[in-house]
């Protein structure tokens, strides 16, 4: 990857999160899957795809996060940003504007509980973003149980992404989709934040959904655009302990 074409990209890792599941004071993040910390293999796959920057917004146990990925990573100048209060996803990126306001270019946004990502798909979904000059750019992915996943909902056959809703919020035909949203997106950073400034937490939960994004722009008129993953593993997150075990697996 060549000098210009990284400093064209940045990366915001959501790392805030308690894992109450996870039944330990420890942040969920620095569990250990396949001999280190789940984070680690997070940012090893967006270093080598490319992230020039990489912004971690951080909550429970975040000086313990930022010390061990500072440790770890002493050849990255990891910038960190924290979320006090746990507000949803769209929030968590709410907490990197003025960090990255400095920045013009593509985002990649992902959780940082996700170990399996791969530096190739990050570079597909890359490819995927930049070939069709989206705005918004969802990592989806087909399982046959969708249940508790947001789903993606397609304008037809076509690449275009039109809304993701989550499972909570969903309608009985809704559900019948099994594509799934990764909850890994790329922006144009520019209109990420834009877009962020409407959000509003008139939903289920109570809090601002990243998701929600992409139907602003769309509202907009702006172009938003959907990569399947190829192995949905990859985007497989880890919310408890059996979890942790059963991704473990599959690394061996």
């Amino acid at each position: 990857m060549n000098t210009s074409s990284q400093s064209a990209r940045a990366a915001i890792v959501l790392a805030a999160g308690k894992g109450t599941r996870m039944k330990s004071e420890r942040a969920k993040v620095l569990h250990e899957i396949a001999g280190k910390p789940i984070i680690d293999h997070v940012v090893s796959a967006l270093q080598a795809a490319g992230a020039g920057r990489i912004v971690i917004v951080i909550g429970h146990q975040g000086d313990d996060v930022r010390d061990h990925l500072q440790e770890t990573f002493t050849d990255l100048k990891l910038e960190f940003c924290w979320q006090r209060e746990q507000k949803g996803t769209g929030h968590a990126v709410m907490m990197t504007k003025d960090a990255l306001a400095d920045f013009s270019g593509t985002v990649v946004v992902t959780a940082g509980d996700v170990p399996f990502i791969s530096e190739n798909t990050l570079n597909a979904l890359f490819a995927q973003h930049e070939s069709v000059k989206a705005s918004a750019t969802c990592l989806s992915a087909v399982f046959a149980d969708a249940s508790g996943y947001g789903r993606t909902v397609r304008d037809g056959d076509s690449s275009r992404l039109l809304e993701i809703v989550e499972h909570k919020d969903a309608s009985e035909e809704i559900l019948k989709i099994n594509e799934i949203n990764s909850g890994i997106f790329t922006f144009d950073s520019r209109e990420l934040f834009s877009a962020l400034d409407s959000v509003t937490t008139e939903n289920s939960q109570g809090e601002y959904y990243l998701t929600d994004v992409i139907a602003i722009l769309n509202q907009a008129g702006k172009n938003c655009s959907i990569c399947v993953a190829e192995n949905p593993d990859e985007v497989r997150g880890i919310n408890s302990i059996e979890q942790l075990k059963e991704l473990e697996s599959l690394f061996s």
